[in-house]
């Protein structure tokens, strides 16, 4: 079974319903389960350099009162997670592009560290309020994975996968995602927003009864 997960490694309910999704896997362990991560920009028109989180609260939710309210909500659902959301450590809102390529890189089937990357990623930004726009924060954050810290440098010093990831992104908008987290079973069966553990069984059944029907590939 395929997971597609349409995420940014900034975005608080991406990382509850990652918690989620866990939760639900570890519910179907004998479901053999492929997860691929898929970019989307929550600010796609976010400056390459990032912005003041001062500022970001300003122009995203009109202050700091609104905001404080949006996040108290986030900060209880996390809890319940197993989360404790640091929101105030954030200094900086970054361009998401150079994480999502982190991501890429530990995608490849020769590293294969894109889960563990991401969870560090959700980590390093909302429980220790790391700079995860910097490059010396994603060689870190590759090297914690298990990745060549020098061939992942290397592979920052090209363009590589960004014009691919810019383009994933306006992808999802033509398919009507609007917001993240969405799971996408099998090309198949979309599920979005971080849902409760049980909502994904459903789907996880379908698909696993649609594989077993399916007739055996000739040897």
């Amino acid at each position: 079974m395929l997971v597609d997960i349409f995420s940014d490694p900034i975005c608080p309910w991406c990382f509850i319903g990652k918690k989620r999704l866990t939760e639900a896997l570890a519910l179907r362990p004998d479901l053999p389960v492929t997860i691929r991560w898929r970019a989307f920009q929550l600010n796609p028109d976010m400056p390459a350099e990032g912005m003041d989180r001062q500022t970001y609260l300003n122009v995203k939710f009109g202050g700091t009162d609104r905001a404080s309210q949006i996040y108290g909500r986030i900060r209880d659902v996390g809890t319940s997670v197993g989360i404790d959301f640091q929101f105030d450590k954030i200094e900086m809102t970054p361009n998401t592009v150079p994480a999502h390529r982190l991501i890429r890189f530990a995608q490849r089937p020769d590293i294969d560290k894109a889960n563990e990357v991401t969870d560090l990623l959700f980590d390093a930004y909302f429980l220790n309020g790391e700079l995860i726009g910097k490059l010396d924060t994603l060689l870190d954050i590759g090297e914690k994975a298990g990745i060549d810290r020098a061939a992942l440098k290397a592979y920052f010093e090209t363009d590589e996968d960004a014009d691919e990831i810019l383009a994933e992104d306006q992808h999802a908008r033509r398919l009507g995602i609007g917001g993240v987290p969405c799971f996408i079973v099998d090309g198949k069966y979309a599920l979005s927003g971080a849902q409760e553990a049980e909502s994904f069984l459903p789907i996880f059944d379908m698909a696993a009864q649609e594989a077993a029907q399916e007739p055996a590939t000739p040897a």
